[in-house]
């Protein structure tokens, strides 16, 4: 299995998870609450060191973002996203898969945490729809 393969069923199976395409950036969006906590693209040569690679953008921890772009060279701020709290994985890199995932749900959890109570309690509960607000 491919690694977007595992990845994508991966973001698509966290509770309410939307996925849409938004084809004005080329990028698939995952979203709790109709906020996002991941993006999938391959950005074009335009883009300096992040293009013609696919890459996974996540939310992440100031502090976590940083120790990990010195580990890692394949993980770079986040692609048109906020450098600080944001980071880009490129998916073919020397990342190991169970650190990509651990920071998909980590990703997810930071979004998930900033939505109204009320929101969290109805994703929680099976009610609302995915990618509503």
């Amino acid at each position: 299995m491919n690694k977007y393969q595992w990845l994508d069923e991966y973001l698509r199976g966290q509770k309410g998870c939307a996925k849409d395409y938004k084809a004005e950036w080329g990028w698939w969006r995952y979203r709790v609450g109709g906020k996002m906590f991941a993006a999938v693209c391959l950005p074009g040569p335009e883009h300096g060191i992040y293009g013609g690679r696919e890459l996974v953008t996540l939310k992440c921890e100031p502090m976590l973002g940083e120790l990990l772009r010195a580990e890692y060279p394949d993980i770079l701020p986040g692609f048109y996203a906020d450098k600080r709290c944001w980071i880009s994985v490129f998916l073919a890199g020397e990342v190991p898969d169970e650190l990509l995932r651990d920071l998909c749900g980590s990703s997810y959890q930071l979004v998930f945490k900033g939505l109204t109570k009320k929101l969290q309690r109805e994703i929680e509960a099976g009610l609302q729809a995915p990618g509503s607000i």
